[in-house]
């Protein structure tokens, strides 16, 4: 008899404590790293790529949390001589909703800020100018789906969704501005990401 009401203590802890996760007061800690290298026909170098961008979030209300990440983006890309770096203040909202004990639905609205400076290189990707600097501005909407193994721990799929993104370069000595806009929802933009949230 002990036995079994210890087992179900525990029982109830766990569903207890997956259900908690995303209650008020609770914060949650995370981010994402990214690395990426692709070699084009005729170049001497792989264009390279990587992201580190450290986030944490507070719920403000049940299944509701905001919060930030900050890190840096780094593009070095050798077939168009040029490579460009960022600091990076991505501002977020984000909505769970409950599927099972352990399976969430969530939707993230977020306001990437990205500030940095473009630069040109020669054909191995060396040798950098400085060509100006860069300020991107964007909305983007993720879906995802977050599994929670322990009650502390969120292992999450998400997709990029639904973006857009004004990108600005200034140019060196003439102040010039060249300005870009991008607006997203097509078979690239649905790239998969996986990432880990621990929540506390």
């Amino acid at each position: 008899m002990k036995k079994l009401l210890l087992s179900l203590v525990a029982v109830a802890g766990l569903v207890y404590g997956a259900k908690a996760q995303t209650e008020k007061g609770n914060f949650m800690l995370g981010g994402n790293v990214g690395v990426n290298s692709t070699k084009v026909d005729g170049a001497p170098k792989a264009d390279f790529s990587f992201t580190v961008l450290p986030s944490v979030g507070y719920f403000v209300g049940n299944n509701f949390a905001i919060g930030t990440a900050v890190g840096y983006e780094y593009n070095k890309t050798v077939s168009e001589k040029t490579k460009d770096g960022a600091f990076k203040v991505a501002p977020f909202g984000r909505y769970y909703v409950g599927l099972s004990d352990q399976f969430k639905f969530f939707g993230q609205l977020s306001v990437p800020l990205a500030f940095g400076e473009l630069k040109a290189t020669d054909a191995n990707g060396d040798n950098a100018v400085k060509l100006g600097t860069t300020t991107k501005i964007g909305v983007e909407v993720a879906p995802g789906f977050a599994f929670f193994p322990t009650k502390k721990i969120g292992i999450e799929l998400s997709v990029k969704g639904l973006s857009y993104e004004n990108y600005t370069v200034k140019a060196e000595g003439t102040g010039a501005k060249v300005k870009t806009n991008t607006f997203g929802l097509n078979a690239d933009t649905f790239a998969p990401r996986l990432g880990v949230q621990f929540y506390f």
